[in-house]
């Protein structure tokens, strides 16, 4: 047993302790003592370093782990659209109108309907909506955003047309596009950069919605287990800004009970090099992270940048190989920018063209001699060229995968890149080629369940289609793999493998206390969804008890 002096505050014993930690990977009993894990190992060794002021947790044999990290989150956007209309769940078209009639409804004059989630290939569709349909929902009156769920686009009313100014005569800004039809006139269906044309006119949150929200947001992700993210940013937004002022204001409050490093988005650098600050400042609740870059959009809209065309594109779109949404030569001048000032690179890239522009100048990096402690990642890597994959592991870039993307659009990926499919959400062969993996959500994108991902991960297949055959089933991998992404992998890619990840003596006490035995579940158990099943029965963080079921 490993241990350190002094009566700990807490024991959790009778349990099964999944450390994460080769020398000792599994234990009955964990002790804390302040914020810090001070023994781990046996029932009657750690018990025995009890006092009479010492709590004891009897855990009646359920599972432990480390605390879970979400490695890629849109926390405040998340976090505010748990009060806007939420489409995830509409399966049809119809279902889709009638939830945005309901909102349009109860909307207050002058107020905009927000909502997002929608997804038209649950639908068994090509087509996206357009203004005219939302139209018939909403009104004249009701101005109306609705983002697709990878929020790359988004469709609004007619309404919200007239407030941007936006017509046959707006040209594409750079990086968007407007889609039109075959009078040139707006559909309304805006992708990538297009939607800051609407999105400018919407009122943004007041510092005490703000607050409010990424309290509910910290609440939620405490009752799915997760303990820390990785707080990403979107394309240009100011979303930024506003989110790292307000988790400043609750860690000054002592609400913020949520390890949270804080990426800054690639149009904030001068910003940076004018203050000095660099990576990792901050404290053990609240860091900057790693500077965002995009390289192009997303695989359902059409806007990840390939080197081959889509296939099967829908009655009137022409041949496409996706949108760069960033040049690549401002990509690179971004990324040595961002080093120079002691920031790593957070990189946005879904297609494999894009992956393999991002590759190209990582190596120019590293010939360079510009070097952090802190790994350089892509985020996503969805599709990837098998000659570009052992370049991640040779360059040390960390695979920041979210693993739920590959049921949620394995239809959209057999529709769009025929056989190219097998090249995409490659996770067993990203571990192979020596890249450190790292998982996420990509909430509000996708269910921010880290159970959820982890059947994504080792099942390859939709809960609602069980038993069918997994999706590509090659590119499974084991539980204890996929765990491992979630804790000290996503810790790693923070630069946090010394403070939590894994449960050893001495690092933060970050735990997850889970309702079943993941590792004792049977082969059939874990083919029929047992493990998105799953549920967090207690949440820890420092040693405090912030969720209990």
């Amino acid at each position: 047993m490993e241990s350190i002096g002094c009566a700990p505050d807490l024991i959790f014993c009778n349990g099964r302790v999944y450390t994460e930690n080769p020398v000792q990977p599994w234990a009955q009993a964990l002790a804390v003592r302040g914020q810090r894990i001070m023994a781990v190992g046996a029932d009657a060794e750690v018990l025995a370093l009890a006092d009479s002021r010492t709590e004891q947790i009897d855990l009646a044999g359920q599972l432990v782990l480390p605390g879970l990290c979400d490695a890629h989150i849109h926390f405040s956007i998340w976090a505010v659209g748990l009060c806007e209309v939420r489409l995830a769940h509409t399966r049809t078209r119809a279902a889709m109108m009638e939830s945005i009639r309901t909102a349009a409804v109860a909307t207050a004059p002058g107020a905009w309907l927000v909502g997002q989630g929608w997804n038209e290939s649950w639908w068994g569709e090509t087509a996206f909506p357009s203004a005219a349909e939302i139209d018939t929902v909403t009104g004249p009156d009701v101005p109306t955003i609705v983002y697709r769920s990878d929020m790359h686009s988004a469709v609004v009313n007619s309404a919200a047309l007239r407030i941007a100014a936006i017509t046959s005569a707006t040209a594409n800004p750079l990086g968007g596009v407007i889609d039109r039809d075959a009078a040139g006139n707006p559909t309304g269906y805006l992708r990538e950069l297009a939607i800051e044309l609407v999105t400018r006119h919407i009122p943004q949150p007041t510092p005490g919605q703000m607050d409010d929200a990424l309290r509910q947001g910290q609440a939620e992700l405490h009752r799915l287990g997760v303990t820390a993210i990785h707080a990403q940013r979107v394309k240009d937004g100011s979303d930024g800004p506003r989110e790292w002022a307000s988790l400043l204001r609750l860690r000054e409050q002592g609400e913020l009970k949520l390890r949270v490093a804080c990426n800054v988005a690639a149009h904030e650098l001068p910003h940076l090099a004018g203050i000095g600050l660099r990576s990792g400042f901050g404290d053990t609740y609240l860091r900057l992270g790693h500077v965002k870059v995009f390289t192009d959009g997303s695989l359902g809209t059409r806007t990840a940048w390939l080197l081959a065309p889509f296939e099967k594109l829908a009655p009137g779109e022409a041949d496409s190989f996706g949108v760069s949404v960033t040049p690549p030569d401002q990509m690179a001048a971004e990324f040595r920018r961002a080093v120079e000032l002691g920031f790593p690179i957070s990189v946005h890239a879904i297609g494999d063209r894009a992956n393999r522009v991002c590759l190209d100048i990582f190596e120019e990096l590293a010939d360079s001699g510009l070097k952090l402690h802190i790994p350089h990642r892509i985020e996503h890597v969805q599709i990837i060229d098998p000659v570009d994959l052992p370049r991640l592991g040779q360059l040390r870039v960390t695979a920041s995968v979210q693993p739920i993307h590959a049921t949620d659009d394995m239809d959209t990926a057999d529709r769009f890149l025929g056989a190219r499919g097998a090249n995409a959400y490659t996770f067993a062969s990203l571990l192979k080629s020596g890249a450190l993996l790292a998982f996420g959500s990509d909430a509000p994108v996708a269910d921010p369940s880290p159970f959820a991902g982890l059947h994504a991960a080792v099942v390859r297949q939709r809960i609602e289609r069980l038993p069918a055959v997994p999706w590509y089933g090659h590119q499974r991998i084991t539980l204890a793999e996929a765990i491992h992404a979630y804790t000290l992998g996503a810790a790693q890619a923070a630069g946090w493998q010394c403070e939590i990840g894994s449960l050893h003596v001495g690092k933060l006490a970050d735990l997850v206390v889970v309702d079943r035995d993941l590792f004792s579940l049977s082969d059939d158990e874990v083919a029929g969804g047992a493990i998105a099943q799953a549920h967090a029965e207690m949440t820890v963080v420092d040693g405090e008890i912030v969720y209990r079921r």
